[in-house]
């Protein structure tokens, strides 16, 4: 399991030129599954995101997560985290869960979020998504259980 995360000062989701999801304030979070993937590792990576302290405090440090922020989350579910460009230049996504493991798993792992108080948004999974966002920083953290 991988996640991008990135924090941004604003961000929305359009799914066939309509708004689907938008946040102010917080954090975009690329999502990917690979086969055989479990609850277990999608408990760990909320929790991981929820606490994870990327904002800044009064001092100018890191120090603050997402909830201490008054931000929200856009997660994005994103198979292509797991393409693989080391043979050859076309991306080999063999290592991806197909639709019917991964969608439960992002939908699980996204209501794993909301329990830690955070607000949640969401796109459409499977569906070919355009995400405008504004990069704070910028800041971008590596995830992977």
């Amino acid at each position: 399991m991988r996640a991008v995360v990135q924090r941004v000062r604003s961000a929305e989701l359009k799914v066939n030129g309509e708004l689907v999801s938008t946040i102010k304030k917080g954090l975009v979070v690329f999502f990917g599954v690979k086969t055989g993937d479990t609850t277990a590792q999608a408990d760990c990576l909320a929790k991981k995101i929820a606490l994870l302290r990327i904002f800044e405090d009064e001092n100018g440090k890191m120090n603050r997560n997402v909830s201490e922020e008054g931000g929200e989350v856009l997660f994005v579910s994103q198979f292509t985290l797991y393409g693989d460009a080391s043979h050859g230049n076309r991306p080999s996504f063999t290592q991806a869960a197909r639709g019917e493991e991964a969608e439960p798993l992002y939908e699980y792992a996204a209501e794993k979020l909301r329990s830690f108080g955070v607000p949640v948004r969401t796109g459409i999974f499977g569906a070919d998504m355009k995400i405008t966002q504004v990069n704070d920083g910028p800041v971008t953290i590596l995830l992977e259980y």
